[in-house]
């Protein structure tokens, strides 16, 4: 039964309307059965929140269906699928805010909420307090209900007090032209977006407002005064539609001045400034930190933001026009602007405000020129000034008959290119037939994998049609964030900065498409797959991908990405639109087992590229594969400019499993088993398609020896996890002992050159031997460890299975067990260093009359657990 519900909500996640409230009602059903059948309390318990979610959804769809046909436009989809017990906890966790709960709506728009309580009683007072600047406290003098603060020889009507239709009528609609300003609030992006939304909150069906405020009168298309002054207000915010409850208090002042929108044609319309008080009730107050009308507006209404940066190169003019001229005109775009940090003397010249936000008013296009009618919301503010404006800018007051300043004036399309950043413009969700919500936290990655994805949110999207998707990332507020934006600020004020750099200090987020193979697998980095599409890095909370699915029925993987979120932990909400239904779910691994281990290079480990004689005293790492298996190597550093690399090594000594894996001291072409690419800046990536079972080395590099840093390795393997563990420093636990002198010398001659030091030990020992050439030049020796002298002589340990290597890399013998007697009666042990081509002679001084090119020291150094003492190198003449 429960498999049978499990189908149905699978169908229902890519169904709308009334295929999708089928869908809903067959698994509810099916719910309340499995709960009367439940064995366990636990499980009963389960299947009944199943059954209230698959309800709550049903009556949401027939809520939606009921706007669709009242208005007559396509209804604005909702998410038909079911979250999951992790998705429900995220958006429960989201509801606090500054102290608050904003529980999530639950119930159908249009239906008041369950705790509405307007119908009279006592005054509502909310218990909240609001923040205010020290510039808006010093006017402050109370929070006042909205008949204290317009005297009634103000208002237009001038019934008695309680007269029928004054509260209605007198604060809730307007009989003139919405004339919104903002004064002393610090939140032109709200007032802003007011303005530019005005035209969709009307007197008409279909206005924004019926499901954004409440109480609403539904059959007079306007909001209801409520009569013990709570409004309950509806906005879209943290993953889900919210409850926000306000009073009707206003902050009042000792001045003309106002800390709350007003109209000017309209002195007592109240809405607008209960709008504003609920939107600062979740952004933490009066003494707003700022934001932009794109985030606000949806918050308010709920419709798609997308940025428009319109200094960018990829900008295309009459493209970009004619997408937004045709939304606007069919009403499913509301269009604001952002302005730049502006110089104060550029300000006064063009009549713009420097990181301002203004509203889109009117767009207009004759055939000859594109203009855009523009609104400034501050209170008599500056107005552009520039070729083509028509402000108009008359003296008033406010409540006469006369005109008075609209701060409104008219731009051509290309002067908004070149002097405002962003264009703002949200889309009519209504324009999109299904829509997918995903929730998720993320942890934020340690700073050595920030440039890396191995740890970003990934998610295959599969479509079965190349129509446009849409997907926008929200970021959910929470407490810490103003925080650091009230810090900044007050930092700001003391210098003079850019309020842009203090939205910044929020840290930036993106959104990136991949093609990937396997198709719709995750993406370790960047350079691994072909990208179809990069978004710019934003400091919103909201950021927005279009693209159209370059195959049907293939899927591509979406990577969220992150700069400098400064926050531990934080929650998103993804929502993709789309024509057609999406098969959406977590990307996953190619390969299924992955590990990943930590480290540093430090100033003893950074040892360089294989170039350097240093080489192998960088990090490795012993790999053990129990079976045949493809690997993946991902290596990232906090430090961004470092090249590094990556490579997989046979192993050196002993197949003894048990035995601890020994350290790599020599390198050959034929022992890279797989590599990345030449060293790469920050991160790179290795693949095995096929390694046989057995134990590797694991070398990790940076270009330089000496250069610091912390590092991360992922890898990642099939079929089978991998077992990866640290390799120890040749001298972890020992005592090092040098052979005397500055190191082994051979003079240059045609004849193979031999020296000897001798050693001896007090005690049972078990030591080895290490040999790295002082120079880089290539240098082929081989390293023993002897018993004995002449032709008797046994041979304990040596390095490369006898063979001649490279010096430069490193030589280095089995570990072997002396005993002091019998080094007595063979003849001594002994430290054997032989060179092709070397001479019979030698010096143990670095000093030589002959050419530094033609002598080349050799550092010998023996490993032990016991104390071993070494002499000096003598010539071995023993031919």
């Amino acid at each position: 039964m429960e498999a049978k519900a499990l189908e149905h909500e699978r169908l229902l996640g890519q169904a709308r309307g009334d295929e999708a409230l089928k869908h809903a009602i067959a698994a509810a059903e099916l719910y309340i059965q499995a709960s009367a059948t439940a064995k366990t309390p636990e499980e009963r318990a389960r299947f009944s929140r199943k059954c209230h979610d698959l309800i709550g959804l049903g009556e949401r769809l027939k809520a939606n269906a009921r706007l669709a046909t009242a208005t007559a436009r396509p209804p604005v989809p909702e998410s038909t699928r079911v979250l999951t017990a992790r998705e429900k906890a995220i958006i429960l966790k989201s509801s606090r805010l500054h102290g608050n709960a904003f529980p999530p709506w639950e119930q159908p728009w249009d239906k008041p909420p369950p705790d509405a309580g307007v119908d009279g009683g006592e005054a509502f007072i909310d218990p909240v307090p609001f923040s205010l600047s020290a510039e808006q406290q010093a006017i402050f003098t109370g929070w006042k209900r909205p008949s204290e603060l317009v005297p009634r020889d103000r208002r237009e009507n001038h019934g008695p007090p309680g007269a029928k239709g004054e509260d209605t009528e007198e604060w809730m609609i307007a009989k003139n032209e919405i004339d919104l300003a903002q004064d002393l609030a610090t939140d032109c992006s709200v007032v802003a977006s007011l303005c530019a939304a005005a035209r969709h909150f009307g007197a008409e069906k279909g206005s924004l407002l019926a499901s954004l405020i409440y109480p609403y009168d539904h059959e007079a298309m306007r909001p209801e005064a409520s009569k013990n002054g709570k409004y309950t207000l509806r906005m879209n915010f943290n993953g889900s539609w919210r409850k926000v409850v306000i009073d009707d208090r206003l902050p009042a002042t000792s001045t003309d001045r106002t800390l709350y929108v007003v109209d000017r044609r309209n002195p007592s319309l109240l809405w607008p400034a209960l709008v504003e008080k609920a939107y600062l009730k979740i952004r933490g107050g009066y003494d707003f930190p700022g934001s932009n009308s794109g985030t606000d507006l949806h918050v308010l209404t709920g419709w798609i933001p997308e940025q428009i940066f319109l200094q960018s190169d990829d900008i295309e003019l009459d493209q970009t026009w004619n997408r937004i001229k045709k939304a606007y005109d069919e009403g499913n775009a509301i269009l604001t602007l952002g302005t730049g940090n502006i110089l104060p003397e550029e300000e006064q010249a063009l009549g713009l405000v420097k990181e301002h936000d203004y509203a889109v008013l009117k767009l207009e296009d004759d055939g000859n020129s594109r203009l855009m009618l523009i609104k400034n919301p501050w209170v008599d503010s500056l107005v552009w000034t520039g070729f083509g404006s028509s402000a108009t800018l008359n003296t008033h007051t406010v409540g006469s008959t006369t005109d008075h300043a609209t701060n409104q004036f008219r731009m051509a399309f290309e002067d908004v290119l070149q002097h405002f950043d962003s264009l703002y413009v949200n889309w009519n969700p209504s324009l999109f037939a299904y829509r997918q919500d995903h929730h998720f936290s993320w942890d934020m990655p340690d700073p050595t994998e920030e440039l890396v994805f191995t740890n970003n949110p990934q998610y295959s999207i599969r479509s079965p049609s190349r129509k446009p998707i849409w997907i926008l990332l929200s970021r959910h507020w929470q407490d810490g964030e103003l925080n650091i934006l009230r810090e900044r600020r007050a930092e700001r004020d003391r210098h003079h900065g850019s309020l842009a750099n203090v939205s910044r200090q929020l840290g930036f987020m993106s959104l990136a498409l991949f093609s990937t193979s396997p198709p719709g697998t995750r993406v370790p980095l960047p350079e691994r797959h072909r990208c179809l599409h990069q978004g710019p890095y934003v400091d919103s909370p909201n950021t927005l991908v279009r693209y159209d699915p370059p195959s049907p029925g293939v899927a591509q993987t979406l990577v969220v990405a992150q700069g400098e979120l400064p926050l531990p932990r934080y929650s998103f909400t993804l929502s993709f639109f789309s024509s057609d239904p999406l098969v959406i779910a977590p990307a996953v691994d190619p390969l299924p087992h992955n590990t990943t281990i930590t480290g540093a290079w430090t100033r003893r480990t950074a040892g360089g590229s294989a170039s350097h004689p240093t080489y192998f005293t960088n990090p490795q790492y012993s790999l053990t594969l129990s079976r045949p298996s493809t690997l993946s190597l991902v290596l990232s550093t906090d430090v961004r400019d470092l090249p590094v690399h990556v490579a997989i090594l046979f192993s050196p000594g002993s197949k003894n499993t048990q035995q601890p894996q020994q350290r790599l001291t020599s390198l050959s072409g034929r022992d890279i088993l797989a590599s990345s690419q030449e060293y790469q800046r920050g991160c790179t990536f290795c693949s095995a398609p096929q390694i046989d079972a057995g134990t590797y080395t694991v070398v990790v590099s940076t270009f330089e020896p000496g250069r610091t840093g912390k590092f991360s390795l992922r890898i990642c393997s099939s079929p089978l996890p991998v077992d990866i563990k640290p390799v120890l420093a040749d001298a972890a636990g020992k005592l090092r002992t040098y052979v005397p002198g500055p190191g082994a010398i051979f003079s240059d001659n045609k004849h193979q050159g031999r020296l000897r030091a001798s050693v001896s030990v007090a005690r049972l020992t078990r030591l080895n031997a290490v040999a790295r050439s002082s120079t880089s030049a290539p240098t082929a020796l081989r390293l023993a460890l002897e018993l004995g002298t002449g032709p008797h002589r046994t041979v304990l340990a040596v390095s490369r299975d006898g063979e001649f290597a490279d010096a430069s890399l490193g030589l280095r013998t089995d570990e072997v067990d002396v005993d002091p007697e019998i080094i007595r009666s063979r003849g001594g042990l002994w430290l054997v260093l032989e060179k092709i081509g070397g001479a019979s002679s030698s010096s143990s001084s670095s000093s030589s009359s002959s050419s530094s090119s033609a002598r080349q020291g050799v550092q010998v150094e023996v490993l032990s657990d016991g104390v071993v003492n070494l002499r000096g190198w003598q010539v071995a003449d023993e031919d």
